[in-house]
């Protein structure tokens, strides 16, 4: 029986197969038919048509902060990926699926659901700050604290995790998206010139900093100037992106701060002596770690492979499918009994 293991992003979906590691890496955009509501394309093909198409076809992303926004679209795309990485088996396969620590229980009921309808035999969930754990190599089972910041595409989530489970954690709706909003909003404040998320996102990817960079680093940037209607090319520096950025990449970090302020001190102890460790794709932002660094007086790492931590630590629970839950396992309600 195929075991399968999927990283739901707001941005990206993750596939990883048991006994073949990850074997799809594709972004959670689908391209609908307006009028008969009809899948046209998913993954990479949709992506290049975001912000491109014509009036009857609609690019859209139909995961939001990390959540479901749009149910029938995400069964359609799950389905897709599971008959992918299943192949012509006849078998229905078991498969985990890893939510945002944030999550309520209607938006956990709806992945669970939106996964069975998709072709899955048994749905199982488990929380991104644990398979961002198991993904960096860390040991969750001893009852010793570390601390995982994984910031994603929709959400960042914090937490502390002792004994295989979360002591203390916070999930922010400001991560990769919403990074990519700023840069748009402030180009259009100082510039008067309208560009698109795939031109913000290679902007963040390029120049896109926590802290300026020692040296200064310019790019030239098309866009819709709003006063004359018409294209128009600027050239815009780092320092700029980091001003763009500052904001969002300052809450995070204080977010850091704030859950290390309730954690139990004997666990802030750990964390002192093991670091902060930072996962997801929003932890290669440029001085991302050096910014929580400064903020919480902790050492602060980046793992290694931090874009595929949270799918390869689902793979890796895999193995433990016999003994856990089926289906909702209440995250939200475990939340309200750790506050």
């Amino acid at each position: 029986m195929n075991d399968i293991a999927i990283d739901l992003g707001t941005a990206t979906v993750l596939v990883y197969v048991k006994g073949k590691g990850v074997v799809y890496e594709e972004p959670s955009v689908v391209a609908v038919d307006r009028a008969s509501g009809k899948v046209l394309k998913i993954g990479k093909e949709a992506q290049l048509m975001l912000g491109r198409t014509p009036g009857n076809i609609l690019a859209i992303r139909p995961l939001q902060d990390g959540v479901i926004s749009q149910y029938e679209v995400t069964m359609k795309m799950l389905k897709h990926f599971i008959r992918k990485a299943t192949g012509p088996s006849i078998l229905k396969p078991r498969v985990m699926v890893c939510v945002p620590s944030g999550i309520t229980e209607v938006e956990e009921r709806a992945v669970y659901d939106a996964t069975i309808a998709a072709g899955a035999k048994k749905t199982y969930l488990i929380e991104e700050p644990i398979a961002a754990a198991i993904g960096a190599g860390i040991d969750i089972s001893k009852p010793e604290g570390h601390m995982i910041v994984d910031i994603g595409g929709g959400t960042t989530d914090v937490a502390v995790i002792s004994l295989g489970s979360i002591v203390v954690s916070d999930s922010l709706k400001l991560a990769g998206n919403k990074i990519d909003e700023a840069i748009i909003k402030y180009i259009r404040r100082k510039y008067n010139v309208l560009i698109g998320e795939v031109t913000a996102e290679e902007i963040k990817k390029k120049l896109g900093a926590a802290i300026p960079y020692d040296n200064q680093y310019i790019m030239e940037v098309k866009g819709r100037c709003l006063k004359e209607g018409l294209p128009k090319m600027i050239t815009i520096s780092s320092d700029e992106v980091a001003d763009a950025v500052a904001p969002t990449a300052r809450a995070i970090a204080d977010a850091v701060c704030h859950v290390i302020e309730r954690t139990p001190p004997e666990l802030v102890g750990d964390i002192a002596a093991n670091g902060i460790i930072m996962t997801g794709g929003g932890s290669l932002l440029y001085g991302m770690d050096k910014l929580i660094e400064k903020a919480c007086g902790i050492k602060t790492y980046i793992a290694d492979n931090p874009t595929t931590c949270v799918v390869i630590g689902t793979g890796r629970s895999l193995d433990n499918l016999q003994v856990l839950p089926e289906g909702i396992i209440n995250i939200s309600r475990q939340r309200q009994e750790r506050l």
